[in-house]
């Protein structure tokens, strides 16, 4: 999976801040729930080791559990999603709306006890289709923007973007750290937010800037390079699929750091409303608590990006 025209705006880097501790960095919104049955991978002599559990990521703190707000005044949720963005959007086989957002979608409906209606539409043309009341809120892994902030409101994030390394599978390392990768040859996309962190926070590794992830992806698989880092997303799409050839595996944890890698992804909705607004907050935190959000991020992440 290509990293999509919406994750552009998390993509730009704001400037490199060297004085950043690489702690704050990884994830830490809340500790990830480990749901799914690990599963077994060779050890070595042929034995079995366990699989870390599939990771799933936890934006809502049940310490600050949300107030119900007052969802008399909703009758109808109006979503407007983007039409090719498998798996969080496509078209599914009956021709209607289906993926991660769009189930995602019905799930908070379900719990506010509204009507829910799913509109597909260009990516381009959502934000026109919102403020001129063609729709109620997009889900469609919008990146909030301080320039789309001017335009729109946003929820809470749903999820986040984050930034992972990749190697090998014969030379993955548990955990990832500066001075682990002194010496290195670290592949990332040239000009990215990537490359940005990795000259502000890995200055001892030796980086190699490729012009796009499929030149990047094939020098890991040649073994061109020890690792490449980049979006986690799309890594974990790659890692899982036949274009890789089963070559490599995700090392170390997260980074979630919002200056290089963007706030989040949210739900937008029409500027001033509040009312809309809380209640999709108050409905993500349920269908979070209630563990439906954890069922649908293991159908569709079969390799999670965290």
């Amino acid at each position: 999976m290509a990293p999509s025209q919406q994750a552009k705006s998390s993509k730009s880097a704001h400037g490199l801040l060297t004085a950043l501790a690489v702690g704050v960095c990884l994830f830490a919104a809340l500790p990830a729930a480990e749901a799914q049955a690990p599963a077994k991978q060779p050890g070595p002599q042929g034995t079995q080791q366990q699989a870390a559990p599939q990771a799933v990521p936890g934006f809502w703190d049940p310490r600050r559990r949300p107030e119900r707000p007052d969802l008399s005044r909703l009758t109808v949720i109006r979503f407007l999603t983007e039409t090719d963005y498998p798996p969080f959007n496509y078209t599914g086989a009956d021709g209607n709306p289906a993926g991660f957002n769009v189930d995602l979608a019905r799930s908070l409906c379900e719990e506010i006890k509204v009507t829910c209606t799913v509109q597909m539409r260009r990516f381009e043309t959502l934000v026109d289709a919102l403020t001129s009341n063609r729709g109620d809120a997009i889900i469609a892994s919008m990146a909030v923007s301080p320039q789309l902030r001017a335009r729109v409101d946003f929820t809470d994030p749903y999820y986040r973007v984050p930034a992972r390394f990749a190697s090998r599978k014969d030379a993955v390392m548990p955990e990832i750290r500066p001075e682990y990768l002194e010496g290195k040859k670290v592949g990332v996309i040239a000009g990215s937010a990537h490359e940005a962190y990795l000259k502000a926070m890995f200055t001892d590794a030796e980086l190699h800037p490729y012009p796009n992830d499929d030149a990047l992806r094939t020098a890991l698989r040649k073994g061109e390079v020890d690792f490449i880092f980049g979006d986690a997303i799309s890594l974990a799409f790659w890692i899982n699929g036949t274009d890789s050839g089963d070559c490599c595996a995700f090392s170390g944890g997260p980074f979630v750091e919002s200056r290089f890698f963007g706030e989040g992804i949210g739900i937008a909705v029409r500027k001033g409303n509040d009312v809309l607004r809380q209640a999709l907050n108050w409905a993500l935190f349920r269908v979070w608590e209630k563990g439906r959000y954890t069922d649908l991020w293991l159908r569709y992440f079969s390799v999670s990006p965290f």
